[in-house]
């Protein structure tokens, strides 16, 4: 079922006033403070309602939530194991830090995956995203610790097959990933991207 996006945007508004507000767990209060989330959420998704897509299919995004959650969880245990990770290596007297570039090519397509995909490479300490290959459709990734790519590659891997059910991607989790490549290697190009000159329009 498609709906226009702005009245679900106020709606999500509001429910995020309800937790930037931090009330207490009581009905009335919450009942409350999401009234007043939708009284000034719904004017602000009208207003800015051309930044976003005019409709969105409710359907599509219910079937979405259970890997959306999968993410999350996954992608919360990781940012905590990494952290930890980097308190360690800053705190050991031999700073075991061998900083690599891998190029991990991508099976995800849209922006929207990956963008996410790549906010979630950089929020992750030891980790940051360095560009995004367009012609190879790959993350260049840099890690503090690189003797081990394939490790480095695993949670972001974990992270692009729950994507793809999120975002609803002709891809499967079921496909094989692409191989990673270490500094100084090339990926094939994808078929029907051309390589431009400088001089190209």
């Amino acid at each position: 079922m498609s709906v226009r996006t702005w009245p679900v945007a106020g709606v999500v508004f509001g429910v995020l006033w309800v937790f930037v507000r931090g009330v207490e767990l009581a009905p009335s209060a919450l009942v409350g403070q999401f009234l007043f989330g939708l009284v000034v959420g719904f004017p602000i998704a009208f207003v800015f309602r051309r930044l976003y897509v005019k409709r969105v299919d409710i359907a599509r995004g219910a079937r979405a939530l259970p890997s959306a959650a999968r993410y999350l969880a996954t992608f919360s245990w990781e940012v905590v194991r990494a952290n930890l990770d980097v308190a360690y290596r800053v705190l050991s007297p031999g700073m075991p830090i061998e900083p690599e570039v891998i190029l991990v090519p991508l099976r995800v397509e849209t922006d929207l995956a990956v963008t996410t995909i790549a906010n979630s490479i950089t929020i992750t300490p030891g980790t940051i995203t360095l560009d995004h290959d367009e012609e190879t459709n790959a993350l260049y990734v840099h890690a503090v610790d690189g003797r081990d790519p394939e490790a480095i590659a695993a949670p972001i891997r974990r992270w692009e097959d729950y994507a793809l059910e999120m975002f609803d991607e002709e891809a499967s989790p079921d496909d094989p990933p692409p191989e990673i490549v270490v500094t100084g290697g090339e990926r094939e190009r994808r078929p029907g991207r051309e390589p431009r000159g400088v001089d190209d329009e």
